[in-house]
């Protein structure tokens, strides 16, 4: 059975990739399985550009395929910030809330009508003297005036999905892995390896 190991130790993220390459008869491992795993810093400035040094990095020095993705949210009226830098918007030591109210008081005068954004994901499926392969994921939305909802992690709660008229944080997990930026980027990079047979037919 081949592996992959997918560089991130968030369980939610693994298991939406296990959900994906389950049919594939793919094993899929994380780094909160590899004992003294890699630990890469995220230099680049663009999403793609962490996914991939972030798979790379890892797939060369462990020697098995690597899944990586990097993700955020850009806002225009910010001129798209926060962006590579969303997790530690308001400090590298400051939590989901302290980013979500930053975020909040910069919008503070901002116009409804302006308040557009997006979640995006890159993701980098590199594997030892391949071709790295790169898929970019995005879900339009805009950012509210409060937080409202209690599901989900990181900006969720002030992310208003406007087709569904409800916060990213209101959604149930179905319906936020039916949307979001992450199942957008999960699903083109399936449709590339199911392009690609020859991916699974090396041990």
């Amino acid at each position: 059975m081949m592996k992959i190991l997918i560089a991130t130790k968030n369980k939610g993220k693994v298991k939406e990739f296990q959900a994906m390459f389950e049919s594939l008869g793919v094993e899929i491992l994380s780094l909160a399985d590899i004992e003294g795993s890699p630990d890469v810093e995220e230099t680049g400035t663009t999403f793609e550009e962490n996914a991939v040094l972030k798979a790379e990095t890892i797939s060369k020095e462990m020697n098995i395929p690597v899944i990586a993705d990097d993700s955020g949210l850009e806002i225009d009226a910010l001129n798209g910030k926060p962006g590579v830098y969303s997790a530690r918007y308001a400090g590298i030591h400051k939590s989901d809330e302290d980013n979500m109210e930053k975020v909040l008081n910069e919008l503070k005068e901002v116009k409804d009508s302006e308040r557009s954004a997006r979640f995006i994901c890159a993701l980098a499926f590199a594997r030892p003297n391949e071709k790295t392969i790169v898929v970019k994921g995005e879900c339009e939305g805009k950012i509210l005036r409060e937080k409202r909802g209690h599901q989900g992690f990181g900006y969720d709660p002030i992310f208003f999905v406007p087709h569904l008229g409800l916060s990213m944080a209101e959604l149930s997990k179905a319906e936020k892995n039916s949307i979001s930026h992450r199942a957008v980027a999960l699903q083109r990079l399936n449709n590339l390896i199911d392009e690609e047979d020859m991916l699974w037919q090396k041990p």
